[in-house]
């Protein structure tokens, strides 16, 4: 599983970064980025699965690994 934010719709709203501190970080400008190269560590599926459900602009994708 992998998390993406799309900078052109992220509004820097926070709720990622304070959901899913281990997967999202902020620049900056207070603008939402994922940690690293976005693959999710086990545990972890739950805070993404929150973090992407709570973007108001809809802004982070969950890629799901076959």
């Amino acid at each position: 599983m992998k998390v993406h934010i799309d900078p052109g719709r992220c509004q820097g709203h926070g709720r990622c970064y304070t959901l899913a501190p281990g997967l999202f970080g902020e620049d900056e400008e207070g603008y939402g980025q994922v940690v690293g190269d976005g693959v999710v560590p086990p545990g972890e599926e739950q805070a993404a699965r929150l973090a992407v459900a709570n973007c108001p602009e809809l802004a982070i994708e969950l890629q799901e690994e076959a």
